[in-house]
């Protein structure tokens, strides 16, 4: 597929762009930063710009198309570019560039017909990991039909733009998916982040003990672009396993107590529920922390 790719120089882009062209995809990477990937086109666009966002659209992805007797249009947008997190730009500027680049990408694609669209929504729409002191899931495990209620600008944003996907869905009739994408770790974070979480497992509950390797988020996305005819969708995206050594059963009666958990689950299996994503996409995690780094626990 011929693919525009906001945000490809970022934590996730980075990795997801070369998986994507291994996977033989043709990737512009639209991003203020460029990646210097070979192959890959990079684009300095402003993204609140729905003006740059249309020409780059009508853009060659390469000096080779210009060999072409005619302009090639893109089959997909893949839209990862935000401001990431709280407590990075004021709130008001968080809330207005993640809202407006995802109003102008949804838009551009219902102007141009591309058919499929693939966006980076939050576990943090579901109102816990920025939450000012304590919050809980109204349930375990956390799937897609959990109340998405958060406090901060930056999940927010990531809730309208939800809103925004299903309405532009609603009116062109594309595939729109959103990724509720759980906190991202790259391979290296292993060694460096996991020791600390297996000593203390608490510093992991905001995240709902969760994580997505990002080679992990790059096959969901992938799976993703070569999945058709859902329309629109969300989807919870994390690896199978918890990010501690703490068992299901101990992280329950330690961090839920009187939450209620609503099906039998596995030993180590994720509270941030993946079963939608395995079932309508295909997706299923290859990579672990226990890859890595050595359980504590383990006989």
């Amino acid at each position: 597929m011929r693919i525009l790719l906001t945000g490809g120089t970022g934590k996730a882009g980075r990795h997801v762009v070369p998986y994507l062209v291994e996977h033989g995809h043709t990737v512009t990477n639209l991003d203020r930063v460029p990646l210097r990937l070979e192959g890959v086109t990079d684009l300095d666009v402003e993204l609140t710009d729905l003006g740059q966002l249309l020409s780059a659209l009508r853009m060659p992805a390469s000096f080779d198309e210009l060999d072409e007797p005619q302009e090639q249009a893109y089959d997909a947008i893949v839209h990862l570019a935000a401001v990431p997190a709280i407590l990075l730009k004021a709130d008001n500027e968080t809330y207005a560039n993640n809202v407006l680049s995802t109003w102008n990408v949804l838009e551009a694609a219902a102007i141009l017909g591309i058919r499929k669209v693939v966006f980076a929504s939050s576990e943090t729409t579901y109102g816990i990991c920025f939450a000012r002191g304590e919050r809980k899931p109204d349930y375990l495990p956390v799937d897609e039909e959990h109340p998405t209620v958060p406090e901060d600008a930056y999940a927010t944003s990531k809730v309208v733009n939800e809103t925004t996907a299903r309405s532009v869905q609603r009116r062109t009739g594309a595939d729109v998916y959103g990724l509720r994408i759980n906190n991202v770790i790259e391979p290296h974070e292993y060694a460096e982040r996991f020791p600390s979480f297996l000593e203390d497992p608490a510093q992991r509950r905001r995240n709902i003990f969760a994580y997505i390797d990002v080679r992990d988020l790059a096959q969901a996305i992938d799976r993703c672009l070569t999945t058709d005819g859902l329309g629109f969708e969300v989807f919870n995206i994390a690896n199978a396993d918890h990010s501690v050594a703490a068992t299901t059963a101990e992280l329950v009666e330690q961090f839920y107590d009187g939450v209620e958990v609503r099906r039998e689950m596995g030993e180590h299996e994720t509270f941030f529920c993946i079963d939608k994503a395995k079932r309508l996409l295909g997706f299923e995690p290859q990579h672990s922390w226990r890859d890595v780094v050595d359980d504590p626990r383990a006989g």
